[in-house]
């Protein structure tokens, strides 16, 4: 099964990902950019922001109420690229205003065009140009400060002397752990270009998984949309929304009734490439870590393991001997990496038999716990880490081996920017 994502509006940009350890449904459509002639693509969305003016009121707003509150924090963010032979392209997404010193948050997919390999305003295609645009039409341009591709986070800060004080207000975050699914949610964004629009829904699932970027935004003209991309890495803790967001909201804010912002909207599950009442959005919890490491440094190191491996089945569970289906079953482990130096053990050459294209043998770690954690597949694991745990932090680990149980101490690396792993990974 393949997801297919297309990526900042242009067929340079479509590629189709393994979905093995992603997701299990069969289409996920990119918000991000859109190109001037509107074809489908997967934006993203995200906001935060520290000792804000919006949202610090408990109590809960009507939606013309919250509308008006946060109409002018959210703002159009486009791309133009020249290119090097009139083959130029153009991309639309959102952003929200992040704090006063005039810093936008949106999604890595919404600018990856204009990233280059400092960061600034050059893309490997030509010149890149990103603008910013408030409801009321003023438009000022933008530079990229950070990103994250593992996230799908980008930071940007607005250029110039003369940008009026009274347009840099703050939305503010909120909390994303303790969301239920039900609650009210409203997204704000420019769908299809179309500025300052709003629709409503509810958190209709949490704790999804998308992938992320592929290491480089670009792909080759000649290339199909659904040849295989290089591995990529999991976005874990996901909101899902029947919010309906389309091409355009792509790093727009998903707010509770309170005008906070709880998530960034990033993804729709699309046959078509418009909304199908499905969309995804990557959490507060997730931009509370990210976006601060992005504007002190322009980078963001996620905590890294390096295994693969498979959630257990009560067939798996049949097969291994095992009383009850539950824990990951590790069954391979990236050379030198952090699983590696503590030795938790894959799977080897002790192939029992393949369930589902997953080679099962009885060598492969099972691990139950991360600290207090119980574990019962790869989401349990990464969610716990992209939440808690930063890079040089030290977990232990519950697993089931030969029988009895032992615990194994890890150090957390650094995540390598190009996968070990092919499948389950974290």
């Amino acid at each position: 099964m393949n997801i297919i994502l297309n990526i900042l509006g242009d067929n340079r940009y479509k590629s189709a990902f393994t979905a093995a350890a992603v997701l299990t449904l069969s289409l996920v459509v990119i918000l991000g950019t859109m190109n001037t002639n509107y074809n489908s693509k997967m934006q993203l969305s995200n906001a935060q922001q520290v000792g804000s003016e919006i949202g610090t009121n408990p109590t809960q707003l009507t939606l013309p109420e919250l509308f008006r509150k946060v109409e002018g924090s959210v703002v159009q963010v486009s791309t133009s690229t020249d290119g090097d032979n009139a083959n130029g392209k153009s991309g639309l997404g959102s952003g929200f205003i992040y704090d006063r010193d005039g810093h936008i948050v949106t999604n890595y997919h919404v600018v990856a065009s204009a990233i280059g390999d400092t960061n600034r305003l050059v893309s490997i295609n030509g010149d890149s140009e990103i603008t910013v645009t408030f409801l009321d039409g003023s438009a000022y341009n933008a530079r990229v400060v950070g990103s994250d591709q593992f996230s799908d986070l980008a930071v940007l800060k607005l250029e110039g002397d003369h940008i009026p004080y009274d347009k840099l207000v703050p939305l503010s975050i909120g909390d994303s752990i303790p969301l239920r699914v039900g609650e009210q949610v409203v997204a704000i964004g420019n769908p299809y270009g179309l500025s300052g629009s709003m629709t409503e829904g509810i958190i209709s699932g949490l704790g999804r998984m998308i992938p992320s970027m592929p290491e480089s935004p670009t792909i080759p003209d000649d290339m199909a949309p659904t040849v295989q991309s290089p591995s990529t890495y999991s976005i874990p803790d996901i909101i899902q929304t029947d919010a309906p967001i389309n091409p355009g909201n792509s790093g727009g804010p998903l707010l509770n009734t309170r005008g906070e912002v709880i998530a960034i909207n990033t993804a729709i599950f699309s046959t078509t490439g418009a909304s199908a009442g499905v969309g995804f959005a990557i959490p507060s919890s997730t931009i509370k870590k990210v976006v601060p490491s992005l504007l002190a440094t322009g980078t963001y190191q996620h905590p890294y393991i390096g295994i693969v491996g498979t959630a257990i089945t009560p067939e798996i569970a049949d097969v291994l001997g095992l009383k009850e289906a539950k824990g990951f079953l590790v069954t391979e482990v990236a050379d030198k990496s952090p699983a590696h130096e503590a030795g938790i053990r894959g799977g080897g050459d002790n192939l029992i038999r393949t369930l589902g294209g997953i080679e099962i043998n009885r060598e492969g770690d099972v691990i139950l716990k991360v600290d207090d954690k119980s574990v019962r597949k790869i989401d349990d694991i990464l969610t716990y880490l992209e939440r808690e745990k930063n890079v040089g932090d030290t977990i232990q680990f519950t697993i089931l081996r030969n029988g009895g149980t032992e615990n194994i101490e890890l150090t957390l690396g650094p995540r390598p920017v190009q996968p070990q792993l092919s499948e389950f990974r974290s």
